[in-house]
C-alpha cells in the first residue's frame, strides 16, 4: 500500500494523530528530501529506511517504490512541506500505482495554498491554482496571459529570488488588481500583506524576503463579487 502523507507546512504541531501512526506504521518513507524529511521524522522519535524521491530521479526511485509495492511492502510518501503530489513529483508516482493496479490512499493535512485564500480575503468560492510560474520574464507572462480574463481567485508559488519580478509582471498582464502575498505560513515569523498588486510590489522591494511565497491574485470579476457580499 502506498500512503501520501501530508506533513506540516511549518508548525510540527499541526501534524496529525493518523499521520504519525502511518509513518511509524509503514516499511519505507519516500521523500522529495531525505535530510529534511529525516529531521521530521527524528522530532517524533521515528526511526525508518528513506527512499529518495524527487524531480530528477522520479522515474528510476518510482519503478523502485513499485516494486516495494508490488513484494507487499508499504511505502509513505511526503514532501519537504504540505501534501505531496501538490507541484511536486508525487503526481507521476501516483499514476504509476493507478496503471500498476496497486492500492494507495491518503493522509490529509496542511496545503499553504488553501490557508493562503483562506487568509487573503478573496473570493473563495472558486479558484485556480497555477503552481510555480516559468523563471523567465517572457515565459512568464505568457503563463499569466492565459488567466488574465479568468473570473476565479488566482493562485501562485513563487521564490524570493523572483517574487518581486513575478510581481511586475502580473502588474502588466492583470493590471493593478487586489492581492495577498503569503509567508511562513504557521511559522514564528508568519506574513501576510494584503493590497493591490502596485503596494505588494513595494513592500518586496523592501522586505528582507526570505522562504516561499505564497500568491493571491483577484479574479477579473472579484470586484463584483466583494461588492455583492457587502451589499448582503
Amino acid at each position: 500500500m502506498l500512503y501520501l502523507v501530508a506533513t506540516p507546512i511549518g508548525n510540527l504541531g499541526d501534524i496529525s494523530l493518523r499521520a504519525l501512526e502511518t509513518l511509524r506504521l509503514v516499511d519505507y518513507v519516500a521523500s522529495e528530501d531525505t535530510r529534511k524529511t529525516g529531521l521530521l521524522l527524528k522530532h517524533f522519535d521515528i526511526k525508518k529506511p528513506q527512499i529518495s524521491f524527487y524531480e530528477h530521479n522520479e522515474k528510476q526511485a518510482g519503478q523502485r517504490i513499485l516494486a516495494l509495492l508490488q513484494e507487499g511492502k508499504s511505502v509513505a510518501l511526503v514532501t519537504n512541506a504540505g501534501t505531496p503530489g501538490i507541484s511536486d513529483p508525487g503526481f507521476s508516482l501516483v499514476r504509476q500505482v493507478i496503471d500498476a493496479g496497486l492500492q494507495m490512499t491518503m493522509i490529509p493535512g496542511a496545503t499553504a495554498l488553501v490557508m493562503a485564500v483562506v487568509l487573503s480575503g478573496l473570493p473563495t468560492h472558486s479558484f485556480t491554482f497555477r503552481g510555480f510560474p516559468p523563471r523567465k520574464s517572457g515565459p512568464r507572462r505568457r503563463f499569466l496571459e492565459v488567466d488574465r480574463e479568468s473570473p476565479h481567485t488566482l493562485i501562485f508559488y513563487e521564490s524570493p529570488y523572483r517574487i518581486g519580478k513575478f510581481l511586475e509582471d502580473a502588474l502588466v498582464v492583470y493590471g493593478d488588481r487586489q492581492a495577498a502575498l503569503a509567508n511562513d505560513l504557521t511559522k514564528m515569523f508568519e506574513t501576510l500583506q494584503h493590497g493591490k498588486i502596485s503596494e505588494l510590489i513595494e513592500y518586496a522591494s523592501k522586505a528582507d524576503l526570505r522562504g516561499e511565497y505564497v500568491v493571491v491574485i483577484a479574479g477579473v470579476d472579484a470586484k463584483k463579487v466583494l461588492d455583492d457580499d457587502e451589499e448582503s
